[in-house]
């Protein structure tokens, strides 16, 4: 027996692993062994062969960010000639291309834009819910922090109570890379400490609504701060369950590896089997998440019909337009007939989910097309 195989075998019965186990995964290089277990884990979530996807738009509203992280290709200095914000009306255009083509979700994000008061993002939602009946999973925590500074006063509780009023409906994870301050300092000083990140999400699902986590490997990071984010995204989950908060606090886990190209820190840029174990010790660490999301933006199509067969029980979003990964060199782009196509040969039952992770259309004809095809643009 070797020396994972115990931890493995604990996981897969249903028993909760320590960080020292989580640490013992990352240094072991048996990583079909990992997914196998994974994979076992992900079934008894999910027993039916069937992959989930959302049909979503990526709305990057600002490129304008005062916090000037390393390892971003996207924003733009203020002052910058090249910083935007876009007008009203390219959003509701760009949404309104959502739901032509079935689409459920807009992931609204941008950089920590200090120009913009709180006043532009809670009228903003207002007068999207006004036209639209689509779901806002929108706003990282870094910019929710952004918010309460430019508030005039007002408390965390109060800045996202707000915006859930005007029409936020959940909140997606980016910005967490590594919950570890080590590693935060040294790749974005002025974001925040992952204590803040955490307090954005308590208070989110505190008052009832939910999110994603997120994580991003490859900063040079050690093992103990890639268990370390795993264990407290896991008590954070613990904390919305052991209080009985009316939301299921995390819904999805998605993790990817940083990206280099254009950036201004350098760094080797992590294969696929990296990706496929952290996903799969994701996967045994995290045992009360029930999504698991796979991420084909950055690694590509092919890994990520693999990921399916390592803990991922979901495709993400089609990603209909996707601009800061893809500044970053990374443009693997995949039109929603391909979805389809990927899926099925991964050996899985592809469906149309909301935000929720609600079904809302299957597609276990294999000989089914759907009928648009929508292909994603820059």
């Amino acid at each position: 027996m070797s020396s994972i195989d115990h931890i493995l075998d604990r996981a897969v019965a249903g028993n909760r692993i320590s960080l020292e186990d989580c640490v013992s995964l990352y240094e072991s290089d048996q990583i079909e062994k990992m997914g196998h277990a994974a994979n076992q884990i992900m079934l008894k979530h999910h027993p039916d062969p069937i992959t989930t996807f959302v049909i979503g738009r990526n709305i990057n509203y600002t490129n304008i960010c005062d916090v000037y992280c390393r390892f971003c290709a996207f924003y733009r200095a203020p002052g910058s000639k090249e910083g935007y914000v876009l007008p009203d009306e390219t959003i509701f255009q760009k949404i309104q291309e959502t739901l032509d083509v079935r689409g459920t979700e807009i992931l609204m994000q941008g950089g920590t834009n200090p120009n913009l008061p709180f006043t532009y993002y809670t009228n903003l939602l207002r007068e999207i819910k006004k036209r639209f009946d689509i779901t806002m999973h929108s706003f990282s925590p870094a910019e929710i922090m952004k918010m309460k500074d430019v508030s005039d006063g007002l408390t965390l509780e109060e800045v996202i109570r707000e915006l859930h009023a005007a029409g936020l409906d959940s909140l997606p994870g980016g910005g967490a890379e590594i919950l570890d301050d080590r590693t935060r300092r040294k790749i974005s000083r002025l974001k925040g400490s992952w204590r803040d990140w955490m307090d954005v999400m308590e208070t989110a699902h505190r008052i009832g609504m939910h999110s994603t986590a997120t994580m991003v490997i490859g900063f040079g990071e050690t093992s103990e701060e890639r268990a370390t984010h795993l264990l407290r995204v896991r008590d954070g989950q613990d904390l919305c369950i052991s209080n009985g908060w009316n939301t299921p606090g995390f819904l999805a886990f998605i993790s990817w590896t940083f990206q280099p190209d254009n950036t201004n820190m350098k760094g080797e840029k992590l294969g696929p089997e990296a990706y496929l174990k952290n996903l799969a010790i994701s996967r045994i660490m995290l045992d009360n998440i029930p999504n698991f999301q796979s991420s084909w933006v950055t690694m590509g199509p092919e890994v990520g019909k693999q990921s399916l067969h390592y803990g991922c029980n979901d495709f993400g979003s089609t990603m209909i337009e996707e601009n800061v990964v893809s500044a970053a060199g990374t443009t693997h782009k995949v039109n929603i007939g391909s979805t389809l196509d990927l899926i099925r040969q991964a050996g899985k039952i592809p469906a149309q989910r909301n935000t929720k992770y609600e079904i809302l259309r299957m597609f276990d004809d294999v000989n089914e097309k759907i009928d648009f095809d929508f292909v994603m643009q820059n």
